[in-house]
């Protein structure tokens, strides 16, 4: 584990409890978030379905999100504390520690994987190889769905949920972002940048992605 994983993981730990309560109802003032997650869940389920991996999945509001789509969820936190408030909420819902550029999960097996917001602390140049990972683990006809913050800087993150933090958070061009998924043999589908709302500082985007039917790696 890199030592900026290592930091992540140990912010998280940290705020875990109080992300939780925060970011609760998160989900309930954002209608085109909504839509985006609405339509990658029908994708999942036209497909035939399956097990889909939330990716960097915190506090597990959005993996619970999933399964009240009809989809077959769980999540996956490099945070130990995370997945213990995940576990403690969604007692019904599977949590596992796992870091997303190492994935436990075989090849082509996963119908669909969520990045919400779970790469915002990658360098750009960094991110070939979580895309690479993502490409693996899905199944051929897989749907991939990742949001980020829009922008094309690195902010440090001092303080947040009520505590003293040190992390990073990464802005990305959406254009760059569809392009390293390109190349990491995923298809775009469809892309949605929305403005900034009350409580945020800049546009948000969300790229919905799929596998082709045939690949070579």
């Amino acid at each position: 584990m890199t030592s900026r994983q290592d930091t992540t993981r140990a912010s998280y730990d940290i705020v875990a409890v109080d992300y939780a309560v925060l970011l609760k109802d998160e989900l309930g003032n954002k209608p085109l978030d909504r839509a985006m997650l609405a339509a990658f869940a029908e994708q999942v389920r036209a497909g035939g379905g399956g097990e889909v991996a939330d990716l960097g999945c915190g506090p597990g509001r959005v993996t619970a999100h999933l399964e009240g789509l009809g989809l077959d969820a769980y999540g996956i936190d490099l945070s130990p504390e995370m997945v213990a408030v995940a576990r403690r909420d969604h007692p019904r819902l599977r949590f596992e520690v796992g870091s997303m550029n190492d994935l436990a999960i075989k090849d082509d097996s996963l119908a669909g994987a969520l990045a919400w917001y779970s790469t915002v602390h990658t360098p750009l140049d960094e991110l070939p190889l979580f895309f690479r990972e993502f490409n693996r683990v899905l199944a051929p006809g897989g749907h991939l769905l990742i949001a980020f913050k829009v922008g094309d800087e690195r902010v440090r993150l001092r303080h947040a949920y009520g505590h003293d933090l040190d992390l990073d958070v990464h802005r990305f061009p959406p254009e760059r972002v569809a392009g390293l998924l390109r190349a990491a043999g995923l298809v775009e589908v469809a892309r949605l940048v929305r403005e900034a709302d009350a409580r945020e500082k800049t546009p948000q985007a969300f790229l919905l992605a799929r596998k082709p039917e045939t690949t070579s790696r």
